[in-house]
C-alpha cells in the first residue's frame, strides 16, 4: 500500500475512535455549555441559558439518560450539567469528573427554569448553539458538523477566536472521500500494529467494560441480558449480540463508564468492535490478528458513513453491524470477495431500520442488525449473495454502499423530519 495512503486511512481510524461518557448528544451540548461557562469566566451559573439544536441533536438528545445525573434526562440537563462543570477541555468526557454537587448545581438550575431550548432551523444535521447571560454579559459558543467542532465563539456579541475547531475535513481527520473497501483490506494487511496500538487497545479495553457492566446489572430494557436468559451462551453468535447490546443498555440508561465512540456514536462504536471481540475470544485469535479485524469493522462502518451523513433518519447500528460483520469475516480468513459480500448482504437487507432518537429501544436495534449482519456473513460463506439490480444492489459493493449512503442521506430526509414532529408532540 502506497505509504499516503496508509497514513490517510491511520489518521481516520484514530480521530474517529475517541472517548465518550455518555451518549455523545447530549454530550455535545454540555461540552458547549462547559465551553460557554468558561469563555464568559464568570464564577457560579449564568442568568439564563437558551441552547438551539438541529432536529437531529434534539432526537438523539431528547430521551438518553445524562451520566452522573441519577437518572436525568434532556437537553436542558445536559446543558446545566456543562455549565455547572465549566470547563469544556475534556471534550466529550466532560462530565467525567461530575460530582454529587455538580448534579445538585445542574437540577437546581433546570428547576429554575433558567434554562431553554429550541430547534435551530437552516443548519446543519449536527448543529448546537448554547447562549448564556450574567450580570449583563454574554458568551456564546456554535458547534456543527462534528461533536466537539466549534465553529464560532462570541462574548458580549462580538466574535472571538476560536478555542478549538475540528473539521470533518481538516488534514489531521483524514480524507474520507479516498476510501473504498479494497482501500481498507489493503490496509489492514499492511498494517504496522504499534501505529494502532493505542486506540484500538483502548477500543476493547472501555467497550468491554460497559458491555461487562451491562450484563451484570438491570440497565434500561436489558435487552443484552435477555439474549443470554433466553438462549444462553453457548454460541458466539448469541454473546456477540449480547455483549454489544448490553453495552448499549448500559450507555442509553446513564452508565457513566465511558466508551470508545465510531462515526460520533457511541453505540455504533461498540456495535462495531464487541462482535469481533466476541469472535476473537472464540477461536483464540492472537492480539495481531484482532486489531487487523478491528480496523477494518471500524474503518468499514466509517467508509459507509461517509456517504449516510453523521447523524439521519438512517439507523447506524446497520452501518455499525455490517462493519462488525465484515471484520469477523476478515478474522475468520474469509475471502475479500466473501467479505464485500457480507457487507452486500448486510446493508442490502437491514437498510430500513430508522432511528428515532438515542434511548434504550437503541440495544434492540442492534441485537437485530447483528443478527442479520451475521446472517449476511453465512450466506457469503455459502457463495450466495443478493444480485444487481435487486432493490439497492448495485453492480459492486463500492456502488451498493453508496446507493444506500444516497437513500440515507437524501431519500430519508422527510422521513427524519416527520419523526422528529412526531416526537416533540409530547
Amino acid at each position: 500500500m502506497d505509504d499516503s495512503d496508509y497514513r490517510n486511512y491511520l489518521a481516520i481510524l484514530k480521530n474517529d475512535l475517541k472517548p465518550a461518557t455518555g451518549c455523545t448528544e447530549p454530550i455535545a451540548i454540555a461540552f458547549a455549555a462547559a465551553t460557554a461557562a468558561e469563555l464568559l469566566g464568570k464564577p457560579g451559573m449564568p442568568d439564563s441559558c437558551a441552547v438551539a439544536c438541529s432536529g437531529c441533536i434534539i432526537k438523539n438528545a431528547k430521551g438518553v439518560t445524562v451520566p452522573q445525573t441519577g437518572g436525568k434526562r434532556g437537553i436542558p440537563v445536559a446543558a446545566a450539567m456543562g455549565l455547572a462543570i465549566g470547563r469544556g477541555g475534556k471534550e466529550l468526557d466532560v462530565l467525567s469528573d461530575a460530582d454529587e454537587e455538580t448534579v445538585k448545581t445542574a437540577v437546581e438550575f433546570v428547576e429554575s427554569g433558567r434554562c431553554t431550548f429550541s430547534l435551530a432551523t437552516g443548519v446543519d444535521n449536527l448543529y448546537i448553539d448554547v447562549k448564556i447571560e450574567k450580570d449583563g454579559e454574554t458568551a456564546e459558543v456554535e458547534v456543527s458538523r462534528t461533536h466537539t467542532g466549534i465553529t464560532a465563539m462570541r462574548k458580549n456579541g462580538i466574535d472571538v477566536p476560536v478555542k478549538k475547531a475540528v473539521s470533518a475535513a481538516s488534514s489531521d481527520a483524514g480524507d474520507k472521500s479516498k476510501m473504498s473497501v479494497e482501500g481498507i483490506l489493503d490496509f489492514a494487511d499492511s498494517l504496522k500494529i504499534e501505529d494502532v496500538e493505542e486506540c484500538l487497545s483502548r477500543q476493547i479495553e472501555f467497550n468491554s467494560a460497559i458491555a461487562a457492566e451491562g450484563l451484570s446489572k438491570p440497565y434500561g430494557a436489558q435487552v443484552g441480558r435477555t439474549l443470554v436468559d433466553a438462549y444462553g451462551t453457548g454460541s458466539v453468535a448469541v454473546r456477540a449480540k449480547a455483549a454489544a447490546a448490553a453495552a448499549s443498555d448500559a450507555r442509553m440508561a446513564g452508565c457513566a463508564l465511558p466508551a470508545v465512540i465510531n462515526s460520533g456514536s457511541g453505540n455504533q462504536g461498540m456495535t462495531v468492535s464487541l462482535p469481533v471481540i466476541e469472535y476473537a475470544k472464540d477461536i483464540k485469535a492472537d492480539k495481531d490478528r484482532l486489531y487487523r479485524a478491528l480496523a477494518v469493522a471500524n474503518l468499514l462502518a466509517i467508509h459507509q458513513k461517509f456517504y449516510i451523513g453523521s447523524l439521519s433518519a438512517y439507523c447506524g447500528a446497520v452501518s455499525a453491524s455490517c462493519g462488525a460483520a465484515a471484520g469477523i469475516a476478515y478474522l475468520l480468513g474469509l475471502s475479500r470477495k466473501e467479505i464485500e459480500d457480507t457487507v452486500t448482504n448486510t446493508i442490502a437487507t437491514s437498510d430500513g431500520i430508522v432511528c428515532d432518537g438515542a434511548k434504550s429501544s437503541c440495544a434492540s436495534k442492534i441485537a437485530t442488525a447483528m443478527d442479520t449482519a451475521l446472517n449476511g456473513l453465512q450466506m457469503a460463506k455459502r457463495g450466495n449473495v443478493f444480485s444487481p439490480g435487486e432493490g439497492l444492489v448495485k453492480d459492486n459493493v463500492e456502488q451498493t454502499i453508496q446507493s444506500v449512503g444516497r437513500m440515507g442521506r437524501e431519500g430519508m430526509k422527510s422521513t427524519d423530519r416527520e419523526i422528529l414532529d412526531i416526537m416533540l408532540e409530547d
